[in-house]
């Protein structure tokens, strides 16, 4: 291995294959242990098998544990070799439990016949020839695997699987951007061997991973390029790539000069913003040439990538467990320990769930704008406006807050940073498309629409200053605010955005059938993400059975006791022509959403009146569509 890291190599296949001879020379070529899997049977097993008896998932289960147990012990100081039939994928998670990025496996296989007459030729084998079929019937075929044909001599085969092992890398990157860059340190600081591959554009982009590797000491063992078919010869098979390149056109780029390079069961990771419909195009794509293609959402910006993001992975289940280990031990950890990374579901829904997590963090990030908006106009400068957001800290913990409590006190020539910024913010594409989707899947999502519309008035600043010109008016009244009530209306604000996201994620899974949990995307969410907080690690167990969590009793409890502030709060800024536009929407969608008899029936007797499009009747339960002509 090019690393310090110690694994347990598994040399797995059916028996007859030359499990045995082959690791024996694998282990004696790299120095390292080897032990005969059969060896640890229990006689029992042994017997039962001499028989003539297949053994059951029951008489194997202690057996798995004690190579479970003994990869264990070894790896603790050095590498080791196990021949060992581990036929099914059930077999396997017992083998490499607590050791998942310390395990290699090698699968020898060959046709039915091959085998046979190897057995046949054996002798001492215990194992009866009848048993053969079973086995083949039995065998799940991993594909994770580093796959060989018996076809080869045992010598060639233990020389290639050093060179796969020993002399490549297990985990490539391209693209090394600011989260490329960070990512890979991240990943070469948990021990994994890697490949990383920039670009070669003359006098713009030259020796881009080279200096990059120079750099930092971690990646002192990992193999830099700017040739792309070096780079993906430097890699193990199955090769697992993360691109970490503009969304788009660049992606589609990058996939198309893959493609003819990759093997089956290789591995393409998309960790950029791309849109989950784009994401599901190249998953087909992929899917005719036999290579996976996993659409992994990653936030947490720079620090996060470098000290552990949440990763959103989704895309084909069994390809999710080839990258699990790279990408689990890489994210951010809960309070449990446990990685802010878990598979998401099918298709584009990682995207998709990257996608809305951006969504809620534009409103949230609105919503302290609009807090730090009222207190600005209330008289507080940024001092102690920082003061009072951070007595919210107890309450309303979060990451958008505590950075913008440092942004508030951040001081540059004896004044205030934030006075000198100027009030125009941008916006990447992913809360538009978060805006499309709501609308698309026909769900309520409308504080994601008005933070991301309040970016867009905020682009229109010459007009702002003429539009002030104009419509400003003397108040002559001082602003004041009970800074409670707004700690009390931003809480509310906050439930009622998580709410419009969960819900929209909702509709989303079922409208694609993806099977979301939303528990577990909670639960990746409460570490390494932008949006994490201490509302986030409560939504865990309120999202286990119910996707409404404005009807779970907790909330409810909570909604009913600081409704009143958020009314206040918006109609006093109103009346002050301050713009708050998610905390207004936040109310609005509430009273919109708990009144039983709305106004709809105004609209659809219009939309009947004008083109015939029909109605309901509520004395009638049977769901018939009427049509009345309006000028009779």
């Amino acid at each position: 291995m090019n690393s310090n890291k110690q694994f347990a190599i598994f040399i797995m296949g059916v028996s007859g294959v030359g499990k045995s001879t082959i690791g024996k020379l694998l282990a004696d070529q790299l120095s390292i242990p080897f032990f005969d899997g059969d060896d640890y049977h229990p006689e029992a097993n042994k017997k039962k098998m001499a028989n003539g008896h297949p053994l059951n998932d029951d008489d194997r289960y202690d057996w798995l544990l004690n190579l479970n147990r003994l990869a264990n012990d070894q790896i603790a100081n050095t590498s080791c070799v196990i021949a060992c039939s581990a036929l099914k994928e059930s077999y396997r998670e017992l083998l490499k439990k607590g050791i998942e990025t310390n395990i290699k496996w090698v699968l020898l296989h060959g046709t039915f016949d091959q085998v046979l007459e190897r057995i046949q030729q054996r002798t001492s084998h215990f194992m009866p020839t009848s048993l053969l079929k079973s086995q083949f019937d039995t065998l799940e075929e991993p594909i994770e695997a580093l796959k060989i044909n018996i076809r080869e001599t045992p010598q060639k085969i233990t020389t290639f699987i050093v060179n796969e092992l020993q002399k490549k890398s297990e985990f490539g990157i391209i693209g090394l951007g600011v989260m490329g860059k960070s990512l890979a340190r991240n990943l070469a600081s948990h021990n994994f061997t890697l490949s990383m591959f920039n670009r070669h554009v003359a006098k713009l982009e030259e020796n881009i991973a080279e200096d990059f590797k120079n750099e930092h000491s971690e990646l002192s063992k990992t193999l830099a390029f700017d040739d792309l078919t070096k780079f993906v010869n430097s890699l193990q098979s199955p090769r697992k790539i993360m691109l970490m390149v503009n969304a788009g056109k660049p992606v589609d780029a990058v996939v198309k000069s893959l493609i003819p390079l990759l093997s089956k069961d290789d591995v393409i990771i998309d960790g950029g913003n791309s849109h989950y419909k784009k994401t599901q195009e190249r998953i087909d794509l992929l899917n005719n040439h036999q290579i996976h293609f996993i659409g992994a959402g990653v936030s947490g910006g720079e620090q996060g990538a470098l000290k552990g993001p949440s990763i959103m992975p989704g895309g084909n289940a069994d390809a999710y467990k080839l990258i699990q280990p790279y990408l689990e031990s890489i994210a951010a950890k809960n309070k449990h320990n446990q990685p802010c990374c878990t598979y998401i579901g099918s298709g584009g829904s990682g995207h998709f769930i990257k996608m809305v997590h951006n969504g809620i963090e534009y409103a949230e990030m609105q919503l302290l704008a609009e807090a730090y908006f009222i207190l600005q106009n209330a008289g507080k400068n940024p001092d102690e406006i920082a003061d009072i957001l951070e007595s919210w800290s107890t309450a309303a913990s979060s990451y958008l807050l505590e950075i913008t409590i440092s942004i508030l006190r951040k001081k540059e020539e004896g004044g205030w940073l934030i006075d000198n910024i100027l009030d125009t913010s941008g916006n990447k594409g992913t809360g538009n498309w978060t805006t499309i989707a709501t609308a698309e899947l026909g769900m309520p999502s409308t504080m994601i629409p008005a933070s991301l519309f309040a970016r867009y008035i905020s682009a229109f600043k010459t007009e702002r200053i003429e539009m002030n010109e104009v419509y400003s008016t003397d108040r002559n009244n001082i602003f004041l605010i009970d800074e409670g009530e707004l700690l009390n209306a931003y809480q509310l604000a906050r439930i009622v955005n998580h709410h419009q996201g969960f819900k929209l994620l909702s509709q989303a899974s079922n409208t694609y059938d993806w099977n979301l949990n939303l528990s577990k995307i909670a639960g990746i969410w409460t570490n390494g993400c932008i949006i994490r907080s201490t509302l986030m690690e409560e939504l865990i167990d309120l999202l286990k059975n119910d996707d409404n969590i404005l009807l779970n009793s907790t909330i409810v409890l909570q909604v009913k006791a600081l409704r009143s502030s958020l009314n206040r709060v918006v109609s006093q800024a109103v009346l002050h022509e301050i713009t708050i536009p998610c905390l207004s929407e936040a109310t609005n969608f509430l009273n919109g959403y708990s009144t039983a008899n709305s106004s709809a029936n105004i609209i659809q007797a219009q939309r009947d009146f004008f083109g015939a499009h029909t109605y309901q009747r509520v004395d009638d339960a049977s769901g018939t569509f009427y049509h009345t002509n309006w000028e009779e």
